[in-house]
């Protein structure tokens, strides 16, 4: 297990196109070429947090994951973010990761933000994913997921990075913080959560507060409230497995199952 350099994307969105924020983003990756492993991408990165399911819907090999491998590819990163996928006549916020070799797995959010009625327009995901790159097991989540430790722990050492993609106001910008930082301590992981920046046409602001975490809590390193930023971050694997066996919390847990 070699160490992991991972890159955040906390960018502003441009409501609902698709096209336009592809395009954006793969500036972006270009200058990216050859110094990280993983890009991660905020929630519904190419559209918003938008109910618009039945309109901005695509399939899992329409436009977004389309251009999304090619640039996996030819920039030779692994890439992850959520957009607006259709499957079987339902609407999902899915979670994806794109290894450079096109290798691609999915997650469906599973906590609905009944809040903004994302349960009225999408499905709940029914199944965690945890993805293996370059020896690092890698668990997605996103946004509203975070509010729920269940879901997220982190059950016989399963992952060494959790990946928490958003759309997480300025409201409750403070709660975003404790979790993140939460999240790490309990499972002994690393934690990676990248928020966007900018407005929704409702007027409702995103500041950021992208950020990774130890697993002992300790922020590595965080983004500028409020700017487009992309920072790359290296992980210890060194540090990760020194501190588990230091400090073995996890062999102490619970052990339980999750019914959906």
């Amino acid at each position: 297990m070699n160490d992991l350099r991972i890159t955040s994307i906390q960018t502003d969105i441009i409501w609902e196109n698709k096209e336009a924020n592809l395009n954006k983003q793969q500036i972006t990756l270009q200058k990216l070429k050859g110094t990280t492993d993983l890009v991660v991408f905020p929630e519904m990165f190419t559209t918003g947090f938008s109910m618009d399911s039945p309109n901005l819907a695509e399939p899992e090999n329409g436009e977004t994951i389309s251009r999304l491998k090619y640039y996996a590819e030819i920039y030779e990163l692994a890439l992850t973010g959520s957009f607006i996928c259709s499957r079987n006549g339902k609407f999902y916020n899915r979670g994806f990761f794109i290894k450079p070799d096109n290798e691609i797995s999915f997650y469906d959010k599973r906590h609905l933000f009944r809040m903004g009625k994302e349960n009225q327009s999408f499905s709940a995901g029914q199944q965690q994913t945890i993805i293996s790159y370059k020896d690092w097991n890698i668990c997605l989540s996103i946004c509203y997921d975070l509010r729920f430790p269940i879901w997220l722990r982190n059950n016989n050492t399963r992952y060494d990075l959790l990946i928490v993609s958003a759309c997480w106001p300025q409201p409750r910008i403070s709660v975003w913080d404790i979790l993140l930082r939460a999240r790490a301590i309990e499972n002994q992981a690393y934690i990676c959560g990248v928020n966007r920046i900018g407005y929704d046409p409702s007027g409702r602001y995103y500041p950021g507060h992208s950020a990774v975490i130890d697993p002992k809590g300790e922020i590595i390193q965080s983004t500028p409230e409020g700017k487009e930023t992309c920072i790359t971050t290296t992980l210890s694997a060194e540090k990760l497995t020194t501190f588990r066996q230091k400090f073995p919390v996890l062999q102490d847990a619970d052990s339980f199952s999750i019914h959906i």
